[in-house]
């Protein structure tokens, strides 16, 4: 019964292993392709950013929600192989730099907004693991 349970823990690290490095490949192409392809598929138009919820914050919102998804994927995964804190500096990182590479991509828009709200979404995913870790008297 425990290599059964094993073998499913096993499965489930490698789907959110395969998820977490699809999900960063898909970041950055769309990060870096000058124009919106999300806004092309639901607009039919490169120059329009979809706003996925209806917030005060416009798109900031889906910025956050997508680090907060990415960081969540990352921090379980490193989490059972090394200290999460690398995830952390990685991804806190690739948010800042991400939105930096506006400032050079043809068609794309510098947002400082933007780069609150995708740091925001990994620190908020720090703060919940490392208390969760801390909750469960677990190695830091």
């Amino acid at each position: 019964m425990y290599y059964i349970q094993a073998g499913m823990k096993n499965n489930t690290l490698k789907f959110v292993v395969y998820l977490y490095y699809l999900f960063l490949i898909v970041l950055l192409i769309l990060y870096l392709y000058p124009g919106s392809i999300i806004g092309y598929f639901i607009y039919g138009d490169f120059g329009t950013q979809p706003n996925l919820l209806k917030n005060p914050l416009g798109t900031s919102i889906n910025h956050f929600l997508i680090f907060f998804l990415i960081t969540s994927l990352g921090f379980i995964y490193n989490s059972i192989k090394v200290k999460f804190a690398n995830s952390f500096f990685f991804l806190f990182s690739l948010s800042i730099f991400l939105e930096l590479t506006h400032l050079f991509v043809p068609n794309r828009a510098f947002e400082l907004n933007d780069i609150l709200a995708n740091s925001t979404g990994v620190v908020v995913v720090y703060l919940l693991f490392l208390g969760r870790k801390k909750f469960l008297n677990e190695k830091i």
